[in-house]
């Protein structure tokens, strides 16, 4: 039987990267994007469709995406596609979705949360 893969140490870069990812998925709408992408790349136009959301809103959190370095945009014609950066998003989105919270109704009440 081979030997486990050591686990990988966290460097700065490490940190940084787990901030953006963690920052991205502060908001409903990036979380959205991100797992529409998973599947297969979009375009902005069709995945402010299938979120609900205007064409700018959805042009905002792209470009945080983006920024965050999470989603590659390539020009398809007059339009962009949109993609993960990286093949390895799709399933640790998948394994992500698979995590149980216990949540604290007395800390996390919705609107009244203290957890942010």
């Amino acid at each position: 039987m081979p030997a486990a893969p050591a686990p990988a140490t966290a460097t700065a870069t490490h940190t940084a990267a787990l901030a953006r990812l963690g920052h991205a998925l502060s908001d409903p709408t990036r979380v959205g994007i991100l797992l529409a992408l998973r599947d297969a790349p979009g375009y902005p136009s069709d995945l402010a469709d299938a979120l609900g959301v205007s064409r700018q809103v959805m042009s905002n959190q792209l470009a945080c995406l983006r920024g965050c370095g999470l989603v590659t945009a390539s020009p398809n014609g007059r339009r962009s596609e949109y993609r993960l950066a990286d093949p390895h998003l799709a399933p640790a989105l998948s394994e992500l979705l698979q995590v149980v919270l216990v949540v604290d109704p007395d800390c996390c009440d919705g609107e009244g949360c203290t957890c942010a």
